[in-house]
């Protein structure tokens, strides 16, 4: 199934089966909506202001619909299987329950897409270590891949050539004292459904989004590249 393919099933019975009445309608008006997942264990409310800054940058450079509004959804609630596009994000613990990992899986295979940020910005932290052997778990133990800089994803929107751009937490020595040159990543049939990062991109853009003018270079562009990514893809 491709992603346009999952997305017109908000029109269909599984969303007339897990949506109240009318908010099929009112997600039809809508290219996109930011929906982040929260789970059982751990911490995932972190990163308060970066959804309002990635979605301003969305209407700012590109011409999709988009919904002004963070949602937010458990992990464990069907309706996040309607969702074009899921965030996760934390410092702490993460272990799915049942109803968690069962969502998580099905979403992922049936086209869906979730970018899973480590807050601790590093590769030996409890973030890191628990959320890959719940991939692990899943997915198998040679799921989560390095992505090539030569990947779609650095192209889809604005151009990153040198793959993914650094955080400031990486340059200023934070976490591991390491700038991580990748990231990593769950493809499916070819498709990438789940794209993770330990370089804290959801702190690197956790800032009033009127703040951005001061910025020598917008540094939530590449969040546009992977929301179009995600879309398109």
């Amino acid at each position: 199934m491709t992603r346009a393919d999952f997305l017109r099933l908000i029109a269909g019975g599984l969303a007339a089966a897990l949506l109240p009445r009318g908010a099929c309608a009112a997600a039809a008006e809508y290219d996109f909506w930011f929906t982040r997942l929260k789970y059982d264990s751990g911490d995932w409310d972190v990163d308060a202001r970066m959804p309002a800054n990635l979605i301003t940058s969305l209407i700012d450079y590109t011409n999709l619909r988009v919904d002004p509004k963070e949602h937010v959804l458990a992990l464990a609630d069907p309706k996040m299987l309607l969702a074009p596009f899921c965030y996760l994000a934390g410092h702490k613990l993460v272990e799915f329950n049942p109803d968690e990992r069962r969502n998580f899986e099905r979403y992922v295979r049936n086209g869906g897409f979730v970018f899973v940020d480590d807050c601790n910005h590093d590769i030996d932290g409890l973030f890191a270590k628990s959320f890959e052997a719940q991939m692990t778990a899943i997915f198998g133990a040679r799921a989560m891949q390095k992505l090539p800089n030569s990947h779609p994803l650095y192209r889809s929107f604005f151009s990153f050539p040198e793959g993914p751009p650094a955080t400031g937490f990486e340059l200023n020595g934070w976490g591991d004292d390491l700038i991580h040159d990748y990231l990593k990543g769950i493809e499916i049939d070819g498709r990438l459904g789940v794209l993770y990062s330990n370089k804290d991109y959801g702190c690197e853009w956790d800032y009033d989004w009127r703040n951005k003018r001061f910025l020598a270079e917008d540094n939530t562009k590449f969040a546009v590249n992977i929301v179009m990514y995600a879309l398109n893809s």
